[in-house]
C-alpha cells in the first residue's frame, strides 16, 4: 500500500477525539461522497443500505461482495479525503472470509470499515460473541499485513435489532464491546441508542470512541458531544431523504401537475462541476 494511503488511514484515526466529534454523512455514490466532500466534511462514509439500494439490492448481506467493493474503490478515488467503508458483516460465513473482505477494501482505497454483529440469516438476532470476535480479529490480522492502520469500528446491534430485556442491553453491549476492543477493533458504533442517559452511560462504560448512530428527532451533534461521544453517523437517512424527495416529487406531478417539491434541487451545474475532477 502506499504512503497516502498509510497517511490517510492515521488522519482518519486522528479525527476521533480531542473533544472533536467526527460528524459522518454517509454516501451511497460518488455523486453524493463528493457533495458530502464539498460541503467540508473531513471524511465520507458509506451506507451499506443506501449502497445496496443504489445497486438493486436490499440492504441486510444480500449484496454481492465484489460489487460493494467495487463501489468503494469508485468512491475513496472521487474523494481526497478518507473513506471509511459499511462492510455490513463482512460480506463473509466465516472469519477468514471477512479477512479476505478486508483486503478488498484496503485495496480500493478505503480507511475504516464498520464491521456488525447483526447475524442476518441466522439462528439469532445477533452473532455469538466469541464468532464475532473472530472475524474483528481476522479483520484486524489483515490490516495488519497490508501495513494499513485500518479504524474498525465494531457495530453492536444489541439495541437497533432488540435483543434481551431492556434492562440487561447496556451490561450486554459493554460486555461485547470490550471483547470486540480486545480482538483489535478501534471504536465501538451503537446504533439504536440516542437516549442521552444511556448514550452517557456507554461513553463512561467502554474504553473506545464510541459512534451513534443519528437523525431527525435525535439529539444534536453539540448535545452528543457533551455527552462524550466522539463520532455521530447518518447511517442511510440521506440516501432514504433523497428517495423520499423523489417519491414526494413524483407523486405531485401524477396528481396536481405541479414541481414544488423540486424547489430545493440542487443545481445542475454545480453537481456537475463536482464531477469534473
Amino acid at each position: 500500500m502506499t504512503k497516502i494511503h498509510q497517511d490517510k488511514a492515521l488522519l482518519f484515526h486522528s479525527l476521533h477525539g480531542g473533544g472533536q466529534v467526527l460528524v459522518l454523512a454517509n454516501a451511497w455514490d460518488v455523486a453524493s461522497a463528493r457533495v458530502v466532500e464539498q460541503a467540508g466534511a473531513t471524511a465520507v462514509a458509506t451506507t451499506s443500505a443506501g449502497v445496496a439500494w443504489s445497486l438493486g439490492a436490499p440492504d441486510g448481506d444480500e449484496l454481492a461482495r465484489d460489487r460493494a467493493i467495487e463501489l468503494i474503490a469508485r468512491v475513496a478515488a472521487a474523494v481526497d479525503v478518507p473513506v471509511t467503508a459499511d462492510i455490513e458483516s463482512g460480506f463473509a460465513d466465516t472469519a477468514d472470509g471477512v479477512g479476505e473482505t478486508i483486503e478488498g477494501v484496503l485495496a480500493a482505497g478505503a480507511v475504516g470499515v464498520n464491521l456488525e454483529d447483526a447475524w442476518h440469516g441466522g439462528t439469532a438476532p445477533v452473532r455469538p460473541t466469541e464468532d464475532q470476535a473472530e472475524r474483528i480479529a481476522a479483520a484486524r490480522a489483515a490490516a495488519d499485513r497490508a501495513d494499513i492502520p485500518l479504524f474498525v469500528n465494531a457495530r453492536i446491534d444489541i439495541y437497533l435489532r432488540g435483543v434481551g430485556d431492556p434492562a440487561t442491553r447496556v451490561a450486554a453491549t459493554v460486555a461485547r464491546a470490550e471483547a470486540y476492543l480486545a480482538a483489535g477493533a478501534n471504536g465501538v458504533f451503537v446504533p439504536g441508542v440516542v437516549d442521552p442517559a444511556t448514550v452517557a452511560e456507554l461513553v463512561k462504560a467502554i474504553d473506545a470512541p464510541l459512534n451513534v448512530l443519528s437523525g431527525f428527532g435525535a439529539p444534536t451533534v453539540g448535545e452528543f458531544a457533551a455527552l462524550g461521544v466522539a463520532r455521530v453517523s447518518l447511517g442511510s437517512a440521506l440516501a432514504q431523504s433523497a428517495y423520499g424527495l423523489v417519491q414526494r416529487s413524483v407523486r405531485e406531478l401524477l396528481t396536481t401537475g405541479t414541481y414544488a417539491a423540486l424547489a430545493e434541487s440542487m443545481d445542475y451545474g454545480t453537481l456537475n462541476s463536482l464531477l469534473q475532477k
